[in-house]
This record gives C-alpha cells, structure tokens and sequence, in this order.
C-alpha cells in the first residue's frame, strides 16, 4: 500500500458532508462580543438533533438539578451561553464523521483525548490572554486530522496503528513515516475546508511544532495554547488509550505561556473535575 498526499486527503474531506448551518453561526459568533444569544438560542432550537443534544446534557444526573429542562433557552440559562455555543460545536463535528466500529482503532478514545485537551485548553486561556472559547474549539479539533484518517483512508491507518504498536512511538511518528504525512496537516485542510477562523486552523495544523517554537521573546498564540492542552491532556490520560505516551513541552512555548508549576497543577485539577461533564459529550 502506497503513501498517502495531501491532494488525496483533501479531495476525500470535500465528499465529507458541511457543518450545519447553525454551528457556523455559532463560530462566527466567537468573533462577535455583542452576539444575540437569545437569537442564536432560537436558530439551534429549530435544529432538532442538536437541540436534543443539548437538553440530553442540561438534564444529565451531573448537573443534579430538581427540575427538568425542556427549552434550548432554559438549558443557556444552566450550562451558561458558552457552554451550550461549545456544545454545539462538539456535537456538529462528531456528527460529521461516520461512527466506526473496529477493533484496532477506538475512536470514543480519541474524542475523549480531543474533548478533555479542550478543557484544559480553556482552562489555561486566561493565564495566556486568550478567548477561552476560541481555545476549548482548537483543543476539540487538534486530533481531527486522526479522526479523517481513521474514518476515510481505515486501511492506510490500520498500518499506521500497527507501526505504532511495532515501534512503540507517538502517532505523528507512525504517521510520517508510513503515510508521508500526519494528522496535524490533515486537520489543517480540514478545518480550512469548513472555513473555520484562520487562527484556529493554525493552531490545529501546528500543535506540535508551535510557530514560536524556538524563537525567544513574544506572547503565547492559540497553537502553543493547544499544544501545552494536548499535553497536559495526554498526562491526565482521562480517554482510556491503553498505548497513551506523553509528548515533551516544547520548553519555549512553555515559558511563553507563562505558567507556573503550581498554577498548571491547579489547571489539571481544575480540568479532571470537569472532565465528567466533558465527557457527557460523547454520550450526547
């Protein structure tokens, strides 16, 4: 079996199907401080599958309320507008994907790494002065380039998989080297196909070489965020990958994100504890 190319992948992610329109509404309105969230509210109620989504999580037993949710509007008011704009996000994208059922890829594990990465990565956004939604969108999306591999091309990365295993080396590794490419190129075309915001898709096509990355001085961008979340993410080992490896910090990006021990410890407590909830999005 031959290598894979850019080229190829990109003409299998334009058959993928587009994100509703209203989860492109939602992103835009990351960019819009003075976006209406009873207008938006409105637009994912009319969108039945998402708003089941979205009442499913508002009345889960981890929330313990006494009385049931029954509104898209109810549900803003208990899990907060950016809760229910980042759950609709979550949701829109999974959908995208066809559910795969293998025996040597657990893909709930790697939404689950992509899903706890995006906690931190909004739990670490104040420290670095970033839009905390911005940042829990990029850590969702940094592994999508797996998920298109995994779900378009399974036979090429079944052998990615098995080199992994052989070899006993990080996915982007296996990647390179039995594919001639990876996933953060992947999810870089991908999320410039469904025209997300160009700094996310930056930050998704460079969480594992920062662009700051060994260059002194400046400020933490949105892909050194994601990539301290993915790490960070990796450690907290939350998504069950039996072959669960922890990445280096890239040591620039880390002193540029200008976090200390302590703080990141808090972080990831901060982060596991929401995790439980996190992971309702799955479920979802």
């Amino acid at each position: 079996m031959q290598s894979l190319d850019l080229e190829q992948v990109t003409a299998q992610i334009r058959q993928l199907p587009s994100l509703p329109a209203v989860v492109v509404e939602v992103l835009e309105s990351f960019e819009d401080e003075h976006a209406d969230s009873g207008a938006i509210g409105y637009k994912i109620a009319q969108d039945q599958a998402l708003s089941a989504k979205v009442l499913r999580v508002a009345n889960s037993s981890f929330y313990g309320l006494q009385g049931k949710v029954v509104t898209v509007k109810d549900a803003m008011v208990v899990l907060g507008f950016s809760n229910v704009r980042t759950l609709v996000i979550a949701a829109g994208v999974k959908g995208s994907f066809p559910a795969v059922a293998t025996g040597w890829f657990d893909l709930n594990a790697l939404w689950m790494h992509g899903i706890v990465a995006a906690v931190c990565a909004r739990s670490f956004a104040g420290d670095a002065g970033i839009n905390p939604d911005r940042a829990f969108t990029a850590g969702l999306l940094h592994d999508i380039g797996r998920v298109v591999l995994a779900t378009c091309f399974p036979d090429h990365y079944r052998r990615v998989t098995e080199y992994r295993a052989l070899h006993d080396c990080y996915p982007i590794e296996a990647e390179r080297q039995v594919l001639g490419l990876d996933h953060a190129a992947v999810g870089g075309a991908l999320t410039e196909r469904w025209k997300f915001a160009p700094v996310i898709q930056q930050a998704v096509a460079g969480h594992h070489s920062p662009p700051e990355a060994g260059t002194p001085g400046g400020q933490p961008d949105l892909a050194g965020l994601v990539h301290v979340a993915d790490v960070a993410a990796h450690a907290l080992d939350l998504a069950g990958d039996d072959n669960e490896l922890v990445p280096q910090f890239d040591a620039v990006t880390w002193t540029r994100m200008g976090i200390t021990w302590p703080r990141f410890r808090q972080c990831l407590a901060e982060a596991e504890r929401r995790a439980q909830g996190a992971a309702l999005l799955l479920a979802a």
